[in-house]
């Protein structure tokens, strides 16, 4: 027979034995999804009103760049007009080097416009592995330098964070009139406009002293010896100003319609997570009536 100060410790051990043990709800992990659900459409909104936020300020600056590009031509195109009249072309000498100057920009976040430059760039230099290169841009630059560093003699930065100037035109012009290689042949490579959703990389010929002082019709301009690499270099900046107005134009339009892209995925992932999020939240209030209904039924029959 059991003394009477074991049975309250038998007690206690069958009073716990019969009670429940302590387990997490089931419907935990469900909670910390719909958490998870919840942030992730926190953050995808937050990604649509910065999207749509730079939408609307590259499509205020993209009439100003359109009216921008559409002075500059003036200039590259009178240059034109002046070398199409003396029938200038281009020279082809033997141990001479060709230029390229490869008109980008700083930004990014507006497409592959970038990467169509350096790509006809790479062409350019399997074709021709001597071509030197000239970069305005850190986009550029970056691609290129990895896999043609060898080639680039001269780099600009800054330019294009606003409406390109003719005053830095005139500075890339200067400082490329300096480089100490006599080249055959200058190519200046930018993107051409071609519609608002549109662009096309193209090269426009900067022809060289020599080409120009060779030109069949050259006389005809009455010109001094004395003034051609005035004219040569003012020629240049010209160009520059041209190709540099016009890729800006490019990367706005190019960036707003990125932006308009960007706005509508998010907007596509926000309406597929918010439908999750109501039948996730459904199922959740599902469980809890169900489990809150066998309670009661069994707290009846007990």
């Amino acid at each position: 027979m059991l003394s009477t100060a074991v049975r309250p410790a038998l007690r206690a051990s069958a009073a716990a034995a019969l009670r429940p043990a302590t387990v997490a709800p089931p419907n935990a992990a469900t909670y910390a999804t719909l958490r998870e659900i919840e942030g992730r459409l926190k953050s995808i909104r937050n990604i649509e009103k910065i999207t749509k936020t730079m939408k609307i300020v590259a499509s205020t600056k993209l009439t100003r760049a359109q009216r921008a590009m559409a002075d500059s031509r003036t200039y590259g195109q009178t240059s034109n007009t002046v070398f199409e009249k003396a029938e200038t072309k281009p020279i082809e000498a033997e141990g001479k080097k060709d230029l390229i100057i490869v008109c980008s920009s700083d930004k990014g976040l507006c497409g592959g416009i970038h990467s169509g430059l350096s790509r006809t760039t790479r062409r350019m230099l399997a074709a021709k592995s001597d071509i030197e290169l000239v970069i305005v841009g850190e986009k550029c630059k970056a691609q290129l330098g990895r896999s043609n560093g060898k080639n680039v003699v001269l780099n600009f930065a800054g330019i294009g964070k606003n409406v390109p100037t003719y005053a830095d035109a005139q500075a890339i012009a200067d400082q490329v009139s300096l480089l100490s290689t006599d080249y055959a042949s200058v190519k200046i490579m930018h993107n051409k406009f071609l519609n608002a959703s549109s662009y096309e990389p193209v090269t426009v010929e900067a022809f060289s002293e020599e080409a120009i002082a060779n030109s069949p019709n050259f006389a005809a301009f009455e010109i001094e010896d004395e003034t051609l690499s005035n004219l040569r270099e003012y020629a240049l900046a010209n160009s520059l100003y041209w190709a540099l107005t016009e890729g800006h134009a490019c990367e706005i339009s190019a960036r707003r319609n990125a932006m308009d892209n960007a706005s509508s995925n998010a907007n596509d992932m926000i309406n597929k997570f918010q439908i999750l999020y109501n039948r996730t939240r459904q199922s959740v209030i599902t469980g809890e009536l169900v489990e809150i209904i066998t309670g009661a039924i069994a707290s009846e029959d007990m």
